[in-house]
């Protein structure tokens, strides 16, 4: 089979190497758009479902709220693993994690048909459970802070209620967008209860009076006008439909609203208490800069690309600014994707660094530039094809699947080298055998048989070591929970990389070596970095060889600095490489 799949390359040469160089070209140019994240997806499977119950304290959340939706609706979902519920003041949270592998939204269909059933059993100060959207494991794509001195606190919690939240939740890739410090406006009537007493009034008075002051129900209006209507009038040549301007729209018009039941005496609201405009009581506040202001902060969906979420949430807040007068948007209070940003430059320049230097080391081990070219070709051009097929998988280029590929760089570099070394080295001889001969210059026949036959000679023992490679890292990818999560990104872009360059080595580097070593001089020259290097080790080996203590000695003196400091228990005294009193 790879005499096969060598001969086929050897054969079709020139079709391999410009496919070969629009896989590189295509690779560089769609690895741009790669999503790109500090930190794989490592959550499990989980719906967040929050309850909003404002005035009860944590205990009575946790009795009439979390528990009831806990354990007699929640309990028993199918391929639910585990769940957990807290409760604040004012607000119910339970987590439903489901089992690996589960569909999150077929998770989320099981949980939603179970909330159609919660509104009978929780109490009516609760409002309905609403089902959080699926939210990324790092979640926090990014923090603005909105702060003004001429805008009030009340006035930027309405504009970023209904300006600014509902077009950042329309850039793609948004999920949720929490506003932090959000003070509702509010009509209120803050009771004086030495008032109330005087005046005999009592509380549920003032609250129905107030809750009637405010409601908008058209069918009385209707009713009165066209019986059996509702919402509109019927002409004989069309319908009207009713619009209700309520003439309450300040704490002045709403205090001098009558108190109902009163008999003949004439108590308005105003008369109570203070009738005034504010928010609601915080549980807690946004601080920036030293001051209480707003905080957005943005979530996105798993997935998603931070770069590109990050960018869109910054171009849909520059099309606000001009509605935004006064008020001063700050979008570097915690911005991920600056980091990833400074991450990528730094990481093309250490790329880019690490092609000059190796290859400046090719060149000087090798001292044929011919050799040295294809080694650098075959090089990145297998971390771009496995790079690639992670981004035709839909994967997340992140720490863990670079630390693959890193890993695998050693791999891919011996592949890179030995193949071509093996090759070069059977060409020369065979140069060699044919000048003793006085034959004719070598022809392509021969040299794609010596070509083949080099190839085969390394190929077949490093294939078997490529295997064995890896079957031995197999196993991590069923790993389970958050080492598993962080597992297989690496794992996965490691085998594919050692998996593209083992493909290289039997397609693209026979077929460069009869493009470039079959008519070109391929003169013995030893470097003399690497005379040096063999002079040095022959010197170490022979002194070694002939003293065995020596080298166990010298083994033993590097590993010790990775001995533990205190093997026996924390409290015991450090040794003397520590130099502390305790560990």
């Amino acid at each position: 089979m790879l005499r096969a799949i060598i001969g086929s390359s050897l054969k079709l040469r020139f079709l391999v190497v410009p496919v070969a160089a629009g896989m590189i070209l295509l690779g560089v140019t769609q690895l741009r758009h790669m999503p790109v994240d500090v930190l794989p997806e490592f959550t499990p499977p989980l719906v967040d479902i929050q309850t909003e119950a404002l005035g009860l304290s944590a205990q009575e959340v946790e009795q009439l709220v979390t528990v009831p939706l806990e354990q007699d609706l929640l309990n028993g979902v199918a391929f639910l693993d585990q769940i957990r519920s807290e409760s604040l003041p004012g607000l119910s949270r339970i987590e439903l994690i489901f089992q690996p592998g589960t569909d999150v939204l077929a998770a989320r269909q099981l949980v939603q048909e179970r909330l159609i059933q919660a509104p009978g059993g929780i109490p009516n100060v609760s409002k309905a459970p609403i089902m959080l959207q699926p939210l990324s494991s790092t979640s926090r794509v990014m923090m603005v802070g909105l702060s003004s001195r001429d805008v009030s606190l009340i006035d930027m919690s309405v504009l970023a209620r209904w300006k600014i939240r509902p077009r950042l939740m329309g850039v793609p890739g948004v999920a949720n967008v929490a506003i932090w410090g959000q003070r509702e406006r509010q009509l209120q009537v803050q009771i004086d209860p030495e008032k109330l007493s005087k005046l005999g009034v009592s509380l549920n008075q003032v609250m129905e009076s107030t809750g009637n002051a405010l409601w908008v129900s058209p069918l009385s209006f209707v009713e009165a006008s066209t019986p059996g209507t509702a919402g509109f009038i019927d002409t004989p040549n069309q319908r009207l439909g009713i619009q209700h301007i309520l003439p309450i729209t300040t704490a002045k018009d709403l205090s001098q609203v009558r108190i109902e039941d009163t008999g003949a005496k004439a108590v308005r609201l105003g008369d109570v208490g203070r009738v005034v405009e504010d928010h609601q009581p915080l549980i807690g506040d946004a601080v920036v800069n030293d001051s209480p202001s707003l905080m957005l902060v943005i979530e996105k969906f798993p997935g998603a690309n931070t770069l590109e979420v990050s960018r869109g949430v910054e171009a849909a807040l520059d099309e606000l600014r001009p509605g935004l007068s006064g008020v001063s948007v700050d979008t570097n209070l915690f911005r991920p994707a600056g980091l990833l940003e400074s991450a990528t430059r730094n990481l093309a320049l250490a790329l880019l660094g690490g092609l000059l230097l190796a290859a400046v080391l090719l060149g000087a081990f090798l001292l044929d530039w011919r050799v040295a070219l294809i080694s650098l070709v075959t090089i990145p051009l297998s971390l771009v094809a496995a790079t690639f097929v992670l981004y035709l998988r839909g994967a997340t280029f992140n720490t863990m699947v670079l630390a693959g590929l890193l890993v695998a760089l050693a791999v891919v570099v011996d592949d890179a080298v030995v193949d071509i070394d093996n090759i070069g080295r059977r060409l020369r001889r065979q140069r060699q055998a044919q000048d003793r001969e006085a034959g004719p210059p070598a022809d392509e026949a021969p040299t794609a048989a010596t070509i083949l036959r080099a190839s085969l000679e390394v190929r077949g023992p490093l294939l078997y070591a490529t295997l064995i490679i890896a079957v031995s890292v197999a196993p991590l990818v069923f790993l389970g929970g958050l080492t598993g999560s962080f597992a297989r990104p690496l794992v996965a872009s490691y085998l594919l990389a050692v998996l593209a360059s083992t493909v290289v080595a039997l397609v693209v580097t026979p077929a460069l070596a009869m493009l470039l070593l079959r008519r070109g001089p391929l003169e013995r020259r030893q470097s003399p970095l690497v005379r040096w290097l063999d002079r040095g080790h022959a010197a170490a080996l022979t002194r070694l060889v002939a003293r065995p203590r020596l080298a166990l000695g010298a083994v033993a003196v590097l590993a010790w600095p990775a001995w533990p400091c205190c093997p026996s228990s924390a409290d015991a005294p450090c040794c003397r490489r520590c130099r502390t009193a305790t560990c």
